[in-house]
């Protein structure tokens, strides 16, 4: 009897899994504005990150304090 597993044994690496069905237009579709809303949000952060990242003047930029409008009153 063990030589009957031994054969069956060799003989299931010899059947091929059946092939993949194709995904449909919802999936496609899905898959793909899954992809742009993840790459758009990417860019997003770089675009609204990047001004904080650049070296400028310290102090000078605005900052909502109302500190400029009693400069320019003359006070």
């Amino acid at each position: 009897m063990s030589q009957d597993q031994g054969t069956e044994d060799a003989f299931r690496s010899d059947v091929a899994p059946p092939p993949r069905p194709r995904p449909t237009t919802a999936q496609l579709c899905g898959r793909t504005g899954f992809g742009i809303a993840v790459i758009s949000g990417l860019v997003t952060a770089v675009v609204l990150g990047t001004p904080a990242l650049q070296a400028g003047e310290a102090g000078h930029g605005t900052t909502g304090t109302g500190h400029s409008a009693v400069d320019a009153a003359g006070r």
